[in-house]
């Protein structure tokens, strides 16, 4: 579904993707993990296309996207969710939860989304900003659906988080990988990221330097977290 060769991004003057290749398929929860700077978010926005300084392939279902802009990105189907969340704080949930149109026919409704996440219904009315940081999570997550994204770029969802949102969030995730959705995910959280996802890339310098199942994350977890200085 998501094919990545040879990129490299930039910020100025500054390279900060060195060659990057990684395969997402259908269906599909990926993720990347590495140290603060290591490139992650880095990769998401290149992805997105709200890096301008970028070279390689991005291919999305076949198509290349390395040239497009980010609302065009978004037509095809990619969602992205930021680490801030990017709440409107002076509107309402449902105000932020239907800013942007639905783009395509796999959007899915409200009702639908208020299945899934009955705290948005509850909450409809008032100022995202009363919401709880896993509250807010929830509705950044909503928005891509409710636009009609199948790929989701989800960067550190559980960061601040306590564990028994932490688990409501890992809930959240396992339903969408289940209404077929595919997702690539940044997350410092080892236990959370090999109970939901399928395979890690673990990022160093702008690099992929090793790709791990979940048995290799849980063998060698200590010396991981060592690496990420966590």
């Amino acid at each position: 579904m998501l094919e990545i060769r040879s990129l490299d991004a930039s910020y100025g003057e500054t390279q900060v993707l060195r060659g990057i290749s990684l395969d997402v398929a259908e269906g599909e929860i990926v993720t990347l993990i590495g140290r603060n700077g290591a490139g992650k978010s880095t990769t998401m926005k290149s992805i997105m296309g709200d890096i301008p300084r970028r070279t390689g392939s991005i291919k999305f279902k076949g198509q290349e996207i390395i040239d497009l802009g980010a609302e065009r990105i978004c037509k095809l189907g990619i969602g992205y969710v930021p680490e801030d969340r990017g709440m409107f704080g002076t509107l309402s949930v449902l105000e932020n939860l239907t800013i942007a149109k639905p783009q395509n026919p796999t959007a899915w409704p409200l009702d639908r989304i208020f299945t899934l996440f009955p705290v948005l219904k509850a909450r409809a009315h008032q100022r995202a900003t009363t919401l709880s940081g896993g509250e807010q999570q929830m509705l950044a997550i909503a928005r891509p659906l409710y636009m009609g994204s199948s790929f989701l770029l989800l960067d550190e969802p559980t960061e601040g988080l306590a564990p028994v949102i932490i688990d409501a969030i890992g809930q959240v995730v396992a339903q969408l990988k289940k209404a077929g959705l595919t997702v690539l995910l940044v997350e410092q959280n080892l236990p959370f990221a090999t109970s939901v996802a399928d395979r890690h890339n673990l990022m160093e310098n702008g690099r992929i330097i090793r790709t791990l199942t979940n048995d290799d994350v849980i063998r060698e977890e200590g010396e991981l977290l060592a690496h990420l200085g966590v």
